[in-house]
This record gives C-alpha cells, structure tokens and sequence, in this order.
C-alpha cells in the first residue's frame, strides 16, 4: 500500500491525533490534513510540518479525504459525524481512536443515509499527558491496536485500515467485537487508572509522601495523572463492565486481606505466584 495515494484528514489534534500525523508524515504521506477547533493546534501542527493544511472548519477536508481518522472524545464523535453527514466524500473509510465501542458504533451504524464506511478502532497506546506540544510519532511503535468492524464493512476496507495502523508501528491488529472490545479494556484499562487514582487519593499519612516513594509506586501510579474530562466519559459509558471488574478487584483484595489478618502466608504465596506467572504470560 503506497500511502500518498490517499488523502488522509484527522480530526483532533490533540495528543493522539497530534501522534498519528506525525506517524503518517513520516511515512511520506501525501495529502495529510487536520481540522480542529483551536487554532493554536493547528498553527502547532502547520508549523512543526505534520500537516499540509488545517482547517477550523471540516468542509473542505471531508470532501477530499478519502480516509478520515477521527480524534475526539467518545462524546463527541457520533455527533460530529452526524453533524457533517453531507460533507464525507462517498466511500470514505472512517475511523476513530475511543477507548469504548458498543455505544459509538450502535449509534453510527443506526446513521441513515452514509455513505461511508465506519470502522471504529482503539490504539493502545498514549502517555498522560494532553495536547499536540506532547504528540509524539512514535508512541504508537510494537503496540497493539483493536478494530471492532461491523458485518457490512468490506474486507478490503478492513485490510487497509490494518495496514496502514502497521505502517505507522503498530505490532498487533486484533479484531473484536464492540462488545467484546469494552469487556476487555474494562479490565485492562479501565480498571487499572481506577486503581491508580485510588492508591493516590489513598494516603492518610501524616508524612512527606515523596520523599519515600520508589520505583513500585511510580509504576502502579503512573496513569493517575489523568485526563480528567474523558476518563469520567469512558468510565460510566462502560459502566457495567467496570462495575463488574471492580468488584472482581474487591475480591481479590479481600482475600489478600484475611490472608494478611490470618497470618496465611501459605495463600499469599500462591497469590503472588499466580500473579508473578499471569504477568509473565501477558507481557
């Protein structure tokens, strides 16, 4: 797949959208695109040369892209496509970067009258930080990214979007279904910014925290630095499936919790080598 044969528009250029046009331009893409609201992103993007045009208003870009990478928060996505329904060159492939699938892609594929092609897609990949100054092109290197495409998607069209998340570094493409998609991340995502931001509201010592603080609670708190206007978003449009891994969670702490009161060191070393081979396992 040549890459400059297709004009590509992100929409969003924040911290990942930023990334994505600076993974495409480093594959030499041709007509590459942003639309954005704030126009400071944009003269960032135009400046640093990851885009060949911005626009604050998506018109122009929509009517000649023939892939569209939508970048936005989970809200905003349905009614974005709905609000440029008329705009989408016919037989666009669109595709978006949120982190939750069974709401946006019941609602989009309930959308009559498109003419293109949505096939919705989740880069496990970013950083906690927020913005385009902090894009980075090569965030998205041997991670994985998740496609949740519909029945009347074309395989073609699947194909393409696999190859080009490839091109830009990432190591897997793995299909699901939408449903399948949020009960997973519910575990491996969800669940663990909760646990993170809970360990972080969780001191009650009357100390200096950071000047004890090494590498174990740098790690596990890492992703409290949190975007907190789309966590919320994600959280309670999954709000099942996180429920349901949250009390899973409750579970297993309380068990190391009467273990520890029981003096049990027996189950708490078969709880901590179950883990240390399950780790080993995912990574």
């Amino acid at each position: 797949m040549d890459i400059s044969d297709f004009n590509i528009t992100i929409v969003g250029l924040g911290l990942l959208g930023g990334s994505m046009a600076m993974a495409l331009r480093a594959l030499g893409s041709g007509n590459l695109s942003g639309i954005d609201c704030d126009e400071t992103a944009i003269e960032f993007a135009l400046k640093s040369g990851i885009i060949d045009s911005g626009h604050t208003d998506s018109e122009t870009a929509l009517r000649q892209a023939d892939i569209v990478i939508i970048c936005l928060y989970p809200d905003q996505i349905v009614k974005y496509i709905k609000d440029n329904l008329n705009f989408f060159k016919k037989g666009a492939i669109i595709t978006d970067i949120a982190g939750i699938k069974s709401e946006i892609v019941r609602e989009i594929s309930s959308i009559e009258g498109r003419n293109f092609e949505f096939i919705s897609g989740h880069p496990m990949a970013g950083n906690e930080h927020k913005g385009i100054q902090h894009a980075d092109g090569e965030m998205f290197r041997n991670a994985n990214y998740i496609i949740t495409p519909l029945e009347e998607n074309k395989e073609e069209s699947i194909e393409l979007i696999s190859t080009l998340m490839k091109k830009i570094g990432f190591k897997n493409v793995i299909r699901v279904t939408p449903e399948k998609h949020d009960r997973i991340i519910a575990l491996t995502s969800h669940l663990t910014h909760i646990i993170a931001v809970s360990l972080v509201n969780s001191n009650m010592l009357d100390v200096d925290t950071k000047l004890f603080i090494g590498g174990s609670f740098k790690d596990a708190s890492r992703v409290a630095l949190i975007n907190c206007e789309l966590w919320p978003q994600l959280l309670i449009s999954n709000k099942e499936n996180v429920i349901e891994q949250i009390e899973l969670f409750e579970e297993n702490i309380r068990s190391i919790k009467a273990a520890i009161r029981n003096d049990d060191s027996e189950l708490l070393e078969k709880q901590f080598q179950q883990a240390s081979m399950r780790r080993k396992e995912i990574l």
